[in-house]
């Protein structure tokens, strides 16, 4: 017997879908979505089944296709399939593999929802991912929002299987003789997630045979935490963010009575892309000298007098080029910027090439042309120098003046004057663990 009305009872209470809607189930083949897809099927839900081949496992990927093209027709369901190319498109997009399958996946997912008229996507995650989910962004450093992990709706995804537990997924899926296949790379200890799940997580359960449960407690704790923080910053946006044209001006004296501060300030500019390295630092440079500026992959702002000045990136700001650490090769407007790293640490004398402490680095970087105000202290001085004096002493002819490429950390410090000279503040030093090599090439060279 299946579980149904625990499962029925799941969906209705959190409102995943309704009586009458047709339904998307991403099925892997694996345990997890082959018990969902049964407990649909038993339910009396409209579903389909949609299935990505990514092709990185060879005989298995052909292996699980053909097992998912057989689970549909025998519950008499429309099947969907596609294969991906995804080792291609992670090298193109210079993303790791993981990620390049998550993106295109979820971007199928919801082609094929418009295509076919599903009303929502169902993926078969349960309380287990919850924890390890929850485990792994404690690991790698989590706002409030990764503290509650995996929600159960969002958007047009849903999760209706966060009710039960793997183990209890195991158990249904013996008692009720229910084929699956098994994916060998979850087997293995590769992936962080899997360290998580073989490693941390059995050395948490002899701790807490409950664990399942507290963490559900947990997480449901922490969601309504947000959302009482959510409604603190809406509240503050409506006060503190003044609209003036296509820009947000933001009053300084008002951020500087925040508290906590730079927890608010960065919840208000999330969503503008700002990262909470970029928001500490900018919090530093409330009293500095106006002009500063400080960006996100999307926007950028501008410390005034009075004032943060909080504007979208336009093409008329351009030429502006973001780096990022992955990078290789950055084509720039006039130059091709190379990007390498080397765990020893060295230094070379020439003008052409940047060494900076990769520890220093606050990504994306921005590779700008000159702005007013820019300073930055050269290589081997102690003090700041304005930009425009230190292009008058290397005597830069004002027709090259805006074809010298600028390098800026991601919190607003200037860092290379591309091809002659980088800060002193991110020189290679005898704790430096990682270098950066920057080399400016030529345009053409982009090989």
């Amino acid at each position: 017997m299946l579980p149904l009305q625990s499962f029925k009872d799941y969906a209705s209470t959190n409102a995943l879908f309704f009586p009458g809607q047709k339904i998307l189930l991403a099925v892997s083949g694996g345990k997890d979505s082959v018990l969902m897809a049964h407990l649909f099927a038993q339910s009396g839900f409209m579903f389909g089944i949609a299935h990505c081949n990514f092709n990185l496992r060879a005989d298995e990927s052909q292996r699980d296709e053909s097992f998912v093209r057989i689970l549909s027709s025998n519950l008499g369901v429309p099947f969907h399939v596609t294969h991906f190319k995804t080792k291609a498109y992670a090298e193109e997009h210079k993303i790791s593999t993981q990620m390049a399958a998550r993106v295109l996946r979820y971007n199928w997912f919801e082609e094929i929802r418009n295509q076919h008229g599903y009303d929502v996507v169902a993926l078969a995650q349960h309380q287990d991912d919850v924890i390890e989910t929850v485990l792994l962004n404690l690991t790698r450093g989590t706002g409030i929002a990764g503290l509650h992990g995996i929600m159960p709706k969002r958007g047009s995804l849903i999760r209706p299987m966060l009710f039960i537990s793997r183990s209890e997924i195991d158990g249904l899926i013996e008692a009720n003789d229910l084929s699956y296949v098994e994916d060998s790379s979850n087997l293995g200890a590769n992936y962080a997630r899997n360290k998580v799940r073989h490693h941390v997580v059995p050395q948490l359960r002899e701790l807490n045979p409950n664990l399942a449960q507290t963490f559900r407690q947990n997480v449901q704790r922490f969601a309504e935490t947000e959302q009482v923080l959510q409604q603190v910053v809406s509240s503050l946006k409506q006060s503190i963010f003044l609209q003036k044209g296509n820009a947000w001006y933001l009053s300084i004296a008002q951020l500087k009575v925040l508290q906590p501060q730079q927890l608010l300030l960065f919840e208000m500019l999330r969503e503008y892309g700002f990262s909470e390295l970029v928001v500490a630092t900018l919090l530093k440079a409330l009293d500095k000298q106006s002009g500063t500026s400080f960006y996100s992959g999307t926007h950028r702002i501008v410390v005034d007098r009075s004032h943060l000045v909080l504007s979208e990136l336009q093409v008329q700001d351009q030429p502006i080029v973001f780096v990022h650490p992955q990078d290789q090769r950055v084509k720039l407007p006039f130059h091709t910027l190379s990007v390498s790293y080397d765990e020893q640490p060295f230094f070379e004398k020439d003008n052409s090439k940047a060494f900076l402490d990769a520890g220093k680095l606050i990504f994306p970087l921005v590779v700008r042309t000159r702005e007013p105000g820019d300073k930055f202290i050269p290589l081997g001085m102690t003090s700041f120098k304005k930009l425009s004096n230190f292009f008058i002493d290397q005597k830069v002819p004002l027709s090259e003046k805006d074809r010298v490429p600028v390098l800026v950390n991601g919190n607003g410090e200037l860092i290379w004057i591309g091809g002659l000279r980088q800060d002193d503040r991110y020189k290679v030093t005898a704790s430096t663990k990682k270098v950066a090599v920057l080399v400016l090439l030529p345009a053409i060279d982009i090989s």
